[in-house]
């Protein structure tokens, strides 16, 4: 007790705005759990695991520390599995996600000799006591996140129900027997809730649904609302209410009235027709997510060194899916884990690691590979000793999370985000964290050099680089090798039809694409049109063709499976990609300018030449709407940003978003924005750089406080990207970029489930030892099937010749 009296000027009592950390050690994934319990420092109130407290008071001379330990209650419960009936997850009628429960204990203990005390205790000075009791009482700064839905956000009022027009045509619609006015349909029908005309629903990518009648009569009539009949019943919240001009499901708080109108007594009706959503779930469950997750087979699972799983936090299936791969790469083993200890980046760490990526990164290194939280637990309700019954806890990626996430408006929510756009964001914090030391930056395994040639009709040419780390391919359905099937299963479909069925889920015939056609889509010459040729001084249609300057040590391939269908909807390509375990993209490498080729000529200030429009660049539109953006604002965000770059556009749309002239289209004479002197001057005088001054009112439409905006939040913009489109002569030499041979093996895959990269589910599949693994959160075991044709981004690993 005296060598704690001694020791309080070093104890703090919280304060309401002190960061207080209780939950998990902030250099390993210890927990109150672990075997250690948890030490909690009552002067800065960061948590150590037992390994590790001692290297904090090292650092930082602290001796006083909160021990808090957690024994797991014994619960006898036998609760039967239960089918889920929403896409959530810990929610009624979601995917149980139910932790156990626990009983902590406390006490104090003093540094370095491990002295404890007990707590509570009346003998405790009233400062340790005050202390102790605000720490535990307060919340912790790495509590359990609030678990989010796995499908996109709740259904919205329709701004359309409130004052919704009916007209008075006499339309009584009887209790049953519908069948839509246009075809021969009886099943996905929609009662327009203007007109009270019947019509079938869109007709799915597979032929299946129905025949677009409904749609087709919104575009003639323009009327707003349907309720999908067979929905309807007592419980009006369960109807399918479609918006066409939100296009989107809404809620009608007028459903009732509305129906009424139409002669419909919606408190005796049946349901008799799944709703949209409901579909979508049974599809998931029945295909993708039994294919991809490999559900109904003996998944036997792996423990030890890189077979560690990674709990979801909610939504944050897409960071762990695409961890595990990164972490099965050479390069961030060797950085994060072989070359750096958890000592040595804690040594370097500022005094609160938890907002270190450093630190972070290789924390979490640690403990993916080390092994130490990879063990077989039994489940509660399963006394057996039978290797599939056992499973392991795996760790919560909370604080890395946190603090990748911090610099993104939207990785630092709980919403489900894009696995591509996590791993560019990824790569990019990565780099920007080892600029000036390219040696040992693991992210430039990825990056490779990008050139674009374009050709006008006078023969001259140009050409354009960039610098990437994905390469993002196209799918060419026209590819596809199955078209005899695809051709049958089309005339079984229709069979079905006439007969008033359906095809069952295992008989639908998917088309089958090559990904060497996809490949091959990349490079093949396309058209230019309105291109303008500074030679022939006039606009003209050029020829384009792109190659790879450079072949990275790992070569990342985006599918472009979410797409945009007329009138900008979105859609997911339901299609295989035929993966071999080997490519060779050797035919990819381009050349840089010929000897016979001539350049096509600059444009000469002041010469009295049309000044060419600046157009989108579609590599930056295509990302921001696979982010699930609006395509007309996406090319107005890229085109105000000069094409400067994705995160640059993306800035500027959701700083524009709610602009009263977003929705209008793209002016036929728009220029590159140009950037008012007095603007650039004040923001000189604030004291930025010129150059950076003007990137960033590029970035934000030429708003000043946009701009300020901007530069704070990207630290390293006055740094010069050289991920920036540049102009040449020919393919210029990068001595940073990784090169050799065009030859990959394919290393591992991300799979994503759902209609939407906002909604569902990412899964990993991985070439470990010698045998694919699936990673599905914390669950890790041999993978019996892997879907190598359902990939969203698939990784190769360079083979050396």
């Amino acid at each position: 007790m005296e060598l704690l009296r001694s020791n309080l000027a070093r104890v703090r009592i919280p304060e309401p705005t002190n960061r207080i950390y209780k939950h998990e050690c902030c250099i390993s994934f210890d927990t109150p759990k672990s075997e250690g319990g948890l030490f909690v420092d009552m002067n800065t109130f960061l948590a150590f695991g037992r390994d590790y407290v001692g290297w904090n008071y090292e650092k930082t001379g602290n001796p006083v520390y909160l021990h808090i330990k957690q024994t797991k209650k014994t619960i006898a419960e036998d609760r039967p599995s239960k089918r889920p009936t929403l896409l959530a997850i810990g929610i009624d009628g979601g995917f149980d996600n139910s932790d156990p429960q626990y009983e902590e204990s406390y006490e104090i203990v003093i540094l370095p000799d491990y002295v404890a005390l007990p707590f509570p205790s009346v003998e405790l000075p009233e400062k340790v006591r005050l202390a102790v009791d605000a720490t535990l009482m307060a919340e912790a700064a790495e509590r359990k996140e609030q678990v989010a839905s796995w499908t996109a956000d709740k259904k919205l009022v329709s701004k359309y129900a409130m004052d919704l027009q009916q007209l008075d045509n006499g339309v009584v619609v009887p209790p049953m027997g519908w069948k839509c006015a246009k075809c021969d349909k009886t099943e996905n029908l929609w009662l327009n809730l203007t007109d009270g005309s019947i019509l079938c629903g869109r007709r799915n990518w597979d032929g299946t649904g129905g025949n677009d009648h409904a749609i087709d009569h919104y575009k003639e009539a323009g009327y707003p609302l349907a309720v999908k009949l067979g929905t309807i019943t007592a419980d009006l919240e369960g109807a399918d209410v479609f918006s066409y001009p939100e296009d989107e499901s809404v809620l009608d708080p007028l459903l009732g009235q509305h129906l009424a109108h139409f002669g419909i007594d919606f408190s005796s009706l049946q349901k008799t027709e799944m709703t949209t959503a409901e579909r979508e779930l049974d599809q998931n469950i029945n295909y993708d997510w039994n294919r991809i997750q490999e559900t109904g087979q003996d998944v036997e699972p792996l423990f030890g060194p890189g077979y560690t799983g990674l709990v979801n936090l909610g939504n944050s299936c897409y960071l762990a899916a695409t961890m595990q791969v990164v972490f099965s790469m050479r390069p961030f083993c060797s950085r994060y884990y072989v070359e750096q200890s958890l000592k040595a980046a804690f040594s370097v760490a500022p005094a609160d690691p938890t907002v270190d990526l450093n630190m972070q990164l290789t924390k979490l290194a640690h403990g993916l590979l080390s092994g130490k939280y990879s063990v077989p637990v039994l489940e509660d309700d399963d006394k057996s000793s039978a290797p599939s019954s056992l499973k392991q806890e795996g760790i919560r990626p909370r604080m890395f999370k946190s603090v990748i996430a911090a610099s993104h408006p939207e990785f630092s929510t709980m919403r489900q985000q894009d696995a591509l756009e996590f791993f560019l964001h990824f790569i990019d914090q990565v780099d920007r964290m080892n600029i000036g030391n390219p040696n040992f930056d693991p992210s430039r395994s990825f990056k490779f050099g990008i050139e674009e040639r374009l050709q006008c009709p006078s023969g001259k040419v140009a050409y354009n680089g960039r610098k990437d780390y994905i390469l993002s391919l196209n799918i060419p359905l026209e590819k596809a090798v199955n078209k005899r099937e695809l051709a049958d299963f089309q005339k079984l479909k229709a069979e079905r039809a006439a007969e008033g069925k359906e095809v069952s889920s295992d008989e639908i015939v998917r088309p089958r694409v090559p990904l060497k056609d996809c490949l091959d889509c990349f490079s093949a010459p396309e058209e230019v049109h309105d291109f303008y040729s500074t030679a022939l001084k006039a606009r003209t249609t050029a020829i384009k063709t792109a190659g790879l300057t450079s072949f990275p040590d790992y070569l990342v391939l985006h599918m472009r499976k979410f797409v945009m269908e007329e009138g900008w909807v979105p859609k997911k390509l339901d299609v295989y990609v035929d993966v071999p375990d080997i490519i060779d993209i050797s035919n990819m490498r381009s050349n840089g300018l010929q000897p016979r080729e001539e350049l096509l000529p600059e444009t000469a200030a002041g010469d009295g030449e049309e000044s060419p429009k600046l157009l989108a660049d579609e590599v930056i539109v295509a990302q921001l709407v696979s982010m699930g953006f609006n395509y007309l604002h996406c090319q107005k965000a890229a085109i105000n940003t000069s094409n400067c770059g994705v995160e640059e556009a993306m800035n500027w749309l959701l700083a524009h978003m709610n602009d009263p002239d977003i929705d209008s289209p793209i002016s036929q004479d728009v220029q590159t924005p140009h950037i008012d002197r007095s603007k650039i001057d004040t923001l000189v005088s604030f004291g930025f750089e010129e150059e950076l001054a003007c990137r960033a009112l590029k970035a934000s439409g030429g708003n000043v406080e946009q701009a300020a905006e901007w530069i704070f939040s990207n630290p390293s913009a006055s740094a010069a990207s050289d991920m920036d489109v540049t102009t040449s002569g020919g393919a210029a030499v990068d001595t940073l970029l990784p090169d050799g041979g065009g030859r990959y093996r394919l290393l591992g895959l991300v799979s994503h489930i759902g209609t939407s990269t906002h909604c569902g589910h990412y899964v990993a599949h991985i070439l470990k030892d010698g045998r694919w693994v699936i990673f599905n959160d914390e669950k890790v075991g041999i993978s019996k099937n892997p879907p190598l044709d359902m990939g969203y981004l698939y990784f190769f690993e360079r083979l050396e010749s």
